[in-house]
């Protein structure tokens, strides 16, 4: 068999296997390690240890479960409580100023935990309910959610780009930093947006009343300086690793130990709430690292096959295409695999080939990095099968039908897109953090 045909054998197997259930570091591993014995006998299995060894040598890596720790701590502690309420004041007498709020709040929960899944939970229980009560409308508001949620993969600390950074060799500092300025962006898209349509159609987004917005100024500060604690846990990680004081991994242990300071002082931390974070990062954390251990024994294999310049030439000599033409075929190939898998699955199965070809062709993986993850993030969000769209089936009120879920996202889909082609044309809206802390 040729090494065309293996290769194509292996994706094959794996797709097979991730279509009927199977866990995905289960199905990527299993055929990495079934192909490596295949092609080179026992030696083969050198390639699974060689993959632990590098994983276990990976001291960014120690940052994952201090990063989601911290995000846990302060979701069960009921710390994004304060933020909702102190946005629900000051944001209310503005026409849509809640839903602006909200995805005001889905940016600090980003900067807290890392992953979409906190922002949907926290959105869909705390804000949902909030905004439709006031009248917001069911459509909107759910887009919202799912958009806000979406920015927990790019806003530092990025579990994905963790992810990303271990396929990809890749600084993880670096890739954190780069996606400040395009999460930044793409939540002011989101804002800009909802000022525009509500200022069109106010009905969507109706402002408070004025006695609502009656609240005396003492308890407005009250709830500024309790909302904007997690502002503060952020920025105490964050500037002394910008300022190169500390190390990531130093920073991270910051951020840890500020959460749960954070939660004792407000004498929420108790036996239940630390029991609860520390099972979720500890199942979160192990999850993450054996899909690390699998994609590095599947893209080992197609080192060995020669693969990766196989398909270079394939673009480059036999369709003639140029660099960045083949870029742009790359991020359609993930806009298509994101309707019907995941974040993690699209990246394992596609990085051996893509990451070596985006680095052949002259393009910088850190950029490269905040292009897959706003790509995900416009997957994550696309019918049938968008990771987000059956999150929020699953946590949204019944009055909510999949079919309301599905047409509200089409704006803010456009929206991103916008927010891709933006960064895609200005690569420096992502360099440009990286390249200063790092030259400094």
């Amino acid at each position: 068999m040729s090494y065309e045909m293996i290769a194509i054998t292996m994706f094959a197997s794996m797709m097979l296997m991730l279509i009927t259930g199977q866990r995905v570091f289960a199905a990527i591993g299993f055929v990495a390690v079934i192909a490596a014995l295949f092609l080179w006998g026992t030696g083969g299995s050198n390639i699974a240890f060689s993959a632990a060894m590098k994983v276990m040598k990976w001291y960014p890596l120690l940052t994952l479960p201090m990063f989601i720790y911290m995000g846990y701590i302060m979701s069960e502690s009921r710390i994004a409580d304060d933020l909702y309420k102190m946005f629900h004041v000051w944001m209310g007498p503005v026409s849509g100023g809640l839903a602006i709020g909200t995805i005001a709040l889905m940016v600090l929960i980003s900067a807290m935990n890392g992953l979409s899944v906190a922002g949907m939970a926290i959105g869909a229980t705390i804000a949902l309910p909030e905004l439709l009560r006031r009248g917001y409308d069911k459509q909107m508001v759910t887009g919202v959610i799912q958009a806000g949620s979406s920015l927990g993969i790019l806003i530092p600390p990025s579990v994905v780009l963790v992810l990303y950074a271990m396929i990809a060799r890749q600084p993880v500092g670096q890739l954190w930093l780069a996606g400040i300025f395009p999460g930044l962006f793409m939540a002011s898209l989101f804002v800009l947006y909802i000022l525009i349509r509500c200022w069109f159609q106010p009905d969507l987004g109706p402002a408070l009343s004025r006695e609502e917005r009656n609240v005396p100024l003492a308890e407005k500060l009250a709830l500024l300086r309790a909302g904007l604690l997690p502002v503060g846990i952020f920025f105490s990680m964050m500037v002394p690793f910008i300022n190169g004081w500390t190390s990531l991994v130093e920073s991270s242990a910051i951020g840890a130990l500020a959460a749960s300071l954070a939660a004792i002082l407000k004498r929420r931390l108790t036996w239940e709430v630390f029991e609860t974070t520390v099972r979720q990062t500890l199942a979160i954390s192990c999850m993450f690292m054996w899909i690390i251990l699998a994609a590095l024994g599947f893209g080992a294999v197609f080192d060995g096959l020669g693969a990766v310049r196989a398909i270079e030439g394939f673009f480059t000599e036999s369709l003639g295409l140029g660099p960045w033409e083949i870029l742009i075929l790359m991020q359609l190939s993930y806009l298509i695999m994101g309707t019907f898998l995941d974040d993690t699955a699209m990246l394992v199965i596609v990085a051996p080939l893509y990451v070596p070809l985006v680095g052949a062709l002259g393009f910088d993986l850190i950029w490269y990095g905040v292009l897959y993850t706003i790509t995900c993030q416009i997957a994550y969000m696309t019918p049938p099968f968008g990771y987000n769209l059956f999150l929020m089936r699953a946590m949204a009120p019944p009055e909510i039908t999949l079919g309301d879920i599905y047409r509200s996202i089409g704006p803010f889909v456009f929206v991103m897109l916008i927010g891709l082609a933006v960064v895609t044309a200005f690569p420096q809206i992502a360099l440009w953090l990286p390249e200063y802390v790092y030259g400094k």
